[in-house]
């Protein structure tokens, strides 16, 4: 069953481009499009925020939007979301804009309507945190950290 989201169109081009919908009923992501009137350079090593047209009022705190890059987009283009994963919080009721970034060595140029990111509604648990002295329960791992597990 799907879950109703309040979605409302922030900028009117985003009608011409097409509304966010699943391609496939196995999709867990959304395509979001570069709601621009006029091709963008990303030069290469740099970040550019572009609109997405759209707007989600989530309502529950038990949900959240999550922004993701395209894979085919990174792979081929190396093109992606700047700061890994946008999060688009349920009481922000503003454009969604995409932080892109051009890992390339080219510049890059974002068309109108171009796919640009992915949008992924997910559950959010909220927790307490409960400050203490040591940990009641204890691993064999414990503090090890990075590369502690090894490569095998």
């Amino acid at each position: 069953m799907k879950r109703l989201i309040e979605t409302r169109i922030v900028n009117p081009l985003l009608k011409k481009y097409g509304i966010p919908a699943y391609k496939t009923p196995g999709s867990a992501g959304v395509d979001l499009v570069a709601c621009i009137e006029q091709s963008i350079v990303i030069a290469a090593g740099k970040n550019i925020l572009i609109g997405s047209g759209l707007a989600v009022n989530i309502q529950d705190p038990g949900l959240v939007a999550v922004v993701a890059s395209r894979s085919g987009l990174c792979l081929n283009n190396q093109i992606r979301v700047g700061q890994g994963l946008g999060i688009i919080d349920s009481d922000y009721h503003g454009e969604i804009g995409v932080i892109l970034h051009n890992d390339g060595q080219s510049d890059y140029i974002v068309q109108p309507g171009e796919r640009i990111a992915q949008l992924l509604f997910m559950p959010v648990v909220q927790v307490a945190f409960k400050l203490i002295e040591d940990f009641t329960t204890i691993t064999d791992r414990g503090e090890g950290g990075f590369g502690h597990t090894g490569r095998h």
